[in-house]
């Protein structure tokens, strides 16, 4: 049997890169199809692998500037040749579900959300026309949703929305998460401060957040409500391309207590989750990976009440959530919160349906039934 791999485009490396790594490790000899391909953006993880990118590749500027591309997207994606395939698996946050397959292929599209600036979050480019490409796009991407045999949800929020916006259905598989790596983070509790005086000797001394620096992830709110309590520290970790800016809000805050370390390395980030008080996540996500690492480091989450975060976390036992999605909700909590009320094992215990060992056996299952 003769297995493809399809993502929309590999310009990062976050929560849906992983997914299509594991599924790398699960299906080793599958090529990878994607629209544009940066290898150093993407840490390098594909780089063994056989990979088809699309005429975008070779647009100047493209791995930079491909959401300025979006509107040759669905041109681009449906131009890859999968005949040769007896089953296609595709990892799709928007483009990559639009592939088109021969009838006897069997499709299944891990759906990561229903594309979020088209359906629940819209903020295209190009102002003038984006009526024009949004009317356009949301057109081409419900007819794209109706092509894969079967959807996988990446959790029951997504799964709601598969059937809102796409009228599928679709079974919830929860994305990997590398818990065990994340488990083992308290020996790192203790070490030499020289090395790394951003980190503390237990967890005591700051918050934290970790992701990718765009808009909806709210890292505002975060920023605003710690300026307001110059005793609390915050550690930012992630880069993107709303860095800068919020590193001038900060300034204009006047937020001595607020520190941006960009990224950091695989091996470094266990640190930063086992000395912090607790993650701050003041976003609406589709699932949410890193809280399930803070919490497999044994860190309770501080979570806006939306989203993924409802399906992870147990409030009072494994974290927090304040309601609205404001600097001064979230300062509320923060100033109640105490994290020797929370216990670091059964927070860790709590995660372990989220392991990739997990996921990996409930894809083999879904992938066995098929064949």
């Amino acid at each position: 049997m003769k297995i493809a791999l399809v993502y929309d485009y590999l310009t990062q490396f976050g929560g849906g890169e992983r997914v299509l790594a594991a599924l790398d490790e699960m299906f080793p000899e599958a090529p990878i199809f994607t629209l544009i391909y940066d290898q150093e953006a993407t840490n390098s993880t594909f780089k063994d692998k056989k990979i088809h990118t699309s005429f975008l590749q070779k647009i100047p500027g493209s791995k930079k500037y491909f959401r300025q591309l979006i509107w040759l997207m669905p041109l681009a994606i449906e131009q890859f040749n999968l005949s040769d395939f007896d089953f296609v698996i595709s990892v799709s946050h928007s483009f990559g579900k639009g592939i088109i397959t021969k009838p006897s292929t069997k499709h299944i599209c891990y759906c990561l959300t229903p594309t979020r600036y088209l359906w629940h979050d819209a903020g295209l480019p190009f102002r003038p026309i984006s009526k024009f490409l949004l009317t356009y796009l949301r057109t081409w991407d419900y007819q794209a949703a109706q092509r894969p045999d079967y959807f996988i949800a990446c959790s029951e929020n997504v799964k709601q929305r598969i059937k809102k916006y796409y009228g599928r259905e679709s079974q919830v598989v929860y994305p990997p998460v590398e818990t065990e790596k994340f488990n083992k983070s308290d020996q790192y509790l203790y070490h030499d401060r020289e090395k790394n005086t951003n980190l503390s000797d237990g967890p005591d001394d700051y918050f934290l957040m970790v992701g990718r620096l765009v808009p909806y992830k709210r890292f505002d709110i975060a920023i605003e409500a710690f300026a307001k309590m110059p005793d609390e520290k915050l550690l930012i970790i992630g880069n993107g391309p709303e860095y800068k800016r919020f590193q001038v809000l900060s300034f204009k805050l006047q937020a001595k207590n607020i520190k941006f370390l960009g990224q950091v390395s695989d091996s470094e980030l266990p640190k930063y989750y086992a000395g912090c008080k607790a993650l701050i996540f003041p976003q609406e996500e589709d699932f949410g990976i890193v809280p399930l690492e803070a919490m497999a480091s044994g860190r309770p989450v501080i979570a806006y009440r939306s989203g993924g975060a409802l399906e992870t976390i147990k409030e009072g036992e494994t974290g927090l959530f304040f309601n609205s999605q404001t600097a001064e909700s979230l300062a509320n909590v923060v100033k109640t919160f105490d994290y020797k009320k929370f216990d670091p094992e059964k927070i860790k215990r709590s995660v372990k349906s989220f392991d990739e060992r997990v996921f990996k056996d409930k894809i083999f299952e879904f992938v066995s039934e098929l064949t």
